[in-house]
């Protein structure tokens, strides 16, 4: 195996720097650089066990034989996942079990240098010098402030492109699933579907104790491929649609507001991911 090492300087604390690192929310913005859909499954304490996962529920597992908050982290790889399950280290995983990935964070003078360290088996050397980097970046501009922490959600809908993009864009079908939770509803939705166009969907709760207007303007738009659209308060939300043999992938990323946590905004927003799929696939 050849060792790999990858340095970078970042103008913020090596709290906030552990922070975007390890934080669900930030972890999965920027491991998107090596696949996108990554995350880690772990309670991030020395001798717990992780699993490294996409979302096919493929990946890697190990431990994490070292921790210092802050300071340092490393990670001993074992073997390999499949479906989610951990599988015997056969002869090929071999080759690469026991490799360490290790993360050392050193602050000066209020900003901190970010080192990371691991080995790579031969086949995919290569791979991580040219994806690595990419990722450093992400984590610097994350903690810089200059990338805004983002959520990605994903869903496949059995149905075609045709009609999951008049679904996901007609405001008479918009108003039957945009909603998180039964005692919600979309009372009134418009939609001028063209780059600077606009589009409002009015949002209440069923005993109408509270409501407000979801509304947005696109800035990127490719039928059937993609939208981009803006928030008022200049949040950005991504939806790529991408025809597959088992259906459309839908993946949508949206960058975090400040007032709930990360963890209610991702729930909320794959619920009305949920329910779009459900009812278009019953159309």
């Amino acid at each position: 195996m050849e060792q790999l090492v990858f340095n970078t300087s970042i103008q913020a604390s090596a709290s906030h720097v552990w922070d975007v690192l390890w934080d669900d929310t930030t972890y999965r913005q920027w491991t998107a650089a090596f696949h996108p859909g990554s995350y880690a499954v772990s309670d991030w304490e020395e001798g717990d066990k992780i699993h490294f996962l996409t979302s096919s529920g493929r990946g890697m597992y190990g431990v994490i034989e070292k921790k210092t908050e802050n300071v340092f982290i490393s990670f001993k790889h074992i073997g390999e996942l499949k479906n989610f399950e951990e599988q015997a280290v056969d002869e090929a995983a071999m080759k690469w079990s026991g490799a360490h990935e290790n993360y050392t964070l050193t602050e000066v003078n209020g900003h901190t240098e970010l080192s990371v360290s691991f080995d790579a088996g031969n086949d995919f050397a290569d791979f991580f010098k040219d994806v690595f980097p990419k990722a450093l970046d992400i984590i610097k501009s994350v903690a810089e402030g200059r990338i805004k922490p983002a959520i990605t959600i994903e869903t496949v809908v059995h149905a075609p492109i045709e009609k999951v993009w008049d679904s996901w864009t007609q405001p008479e079908h918009v108003m039957k699933w945009n909603q998180a939770s039964e005692d919600w509803h979309t009372t009134k939705a418009t939609n001028e579907l063209k780059i600077g166009g606009k589009f409002m969907s009015r949002m209440e709760a069923k005993d109408g104790s509270f409501g407000f207007d979801f509304e947005g303007e696109y800035v990127d738009l490719k039928t059937h491929e993609l939208i981009v659209y803006k928030l008022p308060d200049d949040r950005h939300v991504k939806t790529i649609f991408t025809i597959k043999e088992e259906g459309v992938h839908i993946t949508e990323t949206f960058d975090v507001e400040g007032q709930n946590p990360r963890s209610m905004q991702r729930m909320g927003w794959q619920a009305i991911l949920d329910n779009f799929k459900k009812y278009t696939e019953a159309l």
